[in-house]
């Protein structure tokens, strides 16, 4: 590597104009160590190399800049006024170049540099916060940006590049070629506290037949509707199901203000509400689940991605037979979809 600089004229026989001089880096350390070490002698052992390369260098150096960096003596070197000078200036490019090299090799590690997740679910409790949490205690430089939007917004952004992965529950996306299955959640029913159902500890889906429903139009919201619509329906008999345009935070304090009931993920169960409280929604099979998934964009080199990626599959590994843990009961041996990115 080779630096250029100015110099000043010196005891050395220079031209009238001062021109830029290509110095190489290895030369301005073996500056440094025999400075600091007070010896070329010393200094070249440190460095490994030959006394006389490494005067014969440093001669050059001084050649190259038309200065007298060094007085030489029977008992070592020291650095004149103007060395002196220049090693300080010298300290300050190695410690800063090195301050560079290691932050790029940190970022080429994924240890530091920016991660964007996407997601629409509660960040109060549950695995993705899990996930963050131990992802900022693993790789603490990594500043971590969050998006919160739609599934259509989120898969915008990862093809966009402005969102490196998001989560989300439902299928595998046509618009994203990469996905992973991760975890699943209790579908929990919120309750105003003083509904006759807020008794029961458990709930089972025929005591919601003639309930009132409010579900936010916005995401999870439809995917949920769907799995309300599948448990309660019969021919010619519907849910009653007023969708909301607020978010699913809103809802819950339309059901803590006795509107009606709601349905949502076991992660929203983190944040209380004000006259609102929470029942598992059972069937004769047990719990009713939904999975999430990852979803990003083959073509993203981000370090700090790949090292979330290495996470979330230590955390959630693939397991035969479907059969995944925290009672993921969607989980596929497959963890990859492919398909086309627009």
């Amino acid at each position: 590597m080779r630096y250029t600089v100015r110099s000043s004229t010196a005891p050395f026989p220079r031209s009238e104009t001062s021109a830029p001089v290509s110095i190489e880096l290895k030369h301005l350390r073996y500056a440094e160590a025999a400075e600091r070490c007070g010896s070329f002698r010393k200094a070249a052992d440190l460095l490994a190399l030959k006394q006389s390369n490494l005067s014969r260098r440093i001669r050059h150096l001084e050649e190259q800049l038309g200065v007298t960096l060094f007085e030489r003596t029977s008992g070592g070197v020291r650095p004149t006024s103007a060395g002196r000078d220049f090693i300080n200036g010298v300290r300050r490019i190695l410690n800063d170049l090195q301050i560079v090299v290691d932050g790029a090799t940190a970022v080429g590690r994924g240890e530091a540099g920016y991660l964007t997740i996407g997601f629409y679910t509660s960040l109060s409790a549950g695995n993705l916060r899990a996930s963050l949490v131990e992802y900022g205690r693993r790789f603490p430089q990594v500043e971590i940006s969050t998006v919160e939007g739609s599934r259509t917004r989120l898969f915008d952004g990862i093809q966009n590049s402005m969102i490196d992965i998001a989560i989300v529950t439902g299928e595998p996306a046509s618009d994203c070629n990469r996905s992973m299955v991760l975890w699943s959640e209790r579908i929990i029913v919120a309750l105003p506290e003083d509904h006759p159902l807020a008794a029961k500890d458990i709930i089972y889906w025929t005591d919601l037949k003639r309930e009132r429903f409010l579900l936010s139009e916005r995401d999870p919201g439809p995917e949920i509707q769907d799995i309300l619509v599948a448990k309660l329906s019969s021919p010619g008999d519907l849910p009653d199901v007023v969708r909301q345009d607020v978010s699913p935070e809103n809802v819950k304090s339309l059901v803590g203000a006795g509107r009606g009931v709601s349905l949502m993920c076991e992660a929203c169960m983190g944040a209380s509400y004000a006259g609102v409280v929470y029942r598992e929604a059972r069937d004769g099979n047990g719990s009713t689940r939904i999975g999430y998934r990852a979803y990003w964009r083959d073509g993203n080199d981000n370090p700090a991605l790949r090292n979330f990626i290495r996470l979330l599959e230590e955390r959630y590994p693939p397991v035969a037979n479907g059969n995944g843990p925290r009672g993921a009961s969607s989980r596929t041996p497959d963890r990859s979809s492919h398909s086309s990115c627009r």
